[in-house]
């Protein structure tokens, strides 16, 4: 390995662990708790490293929303594939709000504070793209119906995940509200 290939391998594994580090951050104290001092401390590097990474906090926010999207993509893939066809658009439902509790603080990242990842365009990064093709196939093959179903289903376990991780719906009724919303997709006219 030449000295540019370890300097190169050095500082994306700076960047990764300053990455998980915000996220274990604001996993456990919220977001607020993050600041570049902290950040700083934690990781014990300065903080113009962190800006050499990351001009600013939004940057970094929106690198643990992309790192985020990739993890839901494989769950809800893992949860689609491990189903039997009839049951997909449940496990991807459950598979989604499973995530979202486990992980609320990538979950405000991914679809709550404000963002510079763009969603529906040309530059939405693949792993964005990569969630919502696996919420498309829960319906079938991709086309303008199935894609109109899961930006639908999409919306709704989002409006499920955000009321239930705030607390704002009782936790005893979550099972049936999800059956009730994959009852209504499954069945949605054509």
């Amino acid at each position: 390995m030449t000295a540019t290939e370890r300097r190169e391998r050095q500082r994306a594994e700076r960047h990764q662990l300053i990455i998980t580090t915000a996220r274990e951050l604001a996993e456990a104290e919220g977001w607020d708790a993050v600041t570049t001092r902290k950040l700083a401390d934690k990781v014990e590097y300065s903080q113009p490293v962190l800006y050499g990474h990351f001009a600013n906090m939004q940057a970094l926010r929106d690198a643990v929303a992309v790192e985020g999207f990739g993890e839901l993509h494989e769950r809800l893939r893992d949860a689609r594939l491990e189903a039997p066809a009839a049951e997909g658009i449940r496990a991807i439902a459950a598979s989604y709000l499973a995530f979202a509790a486990a992980h609320p603080a990538a979950y405000q990242a991914m679809f709550i504070l404000p963002t510079r990842v763009q969603f529906g365009s040309p530059e939405t990064p693949a792993p964005l793209r990569a969630g919502f093709n696996e919420i498309v196939g829960a319906f079938g093959p991709p086309n303008d119906r199935n894609s109109a179903l899961a930006e639908l289903f999409w919306g709704a376990l989002h409006g499920l995940a955000v009321l239930q991780n705030e607390g704002r719906m009782p936790k005893q009724y979550q099972e049936q509200r999800v059956e009730l919303l994959v009852t209504l997709f499954a069945n949605a006219p054509a």
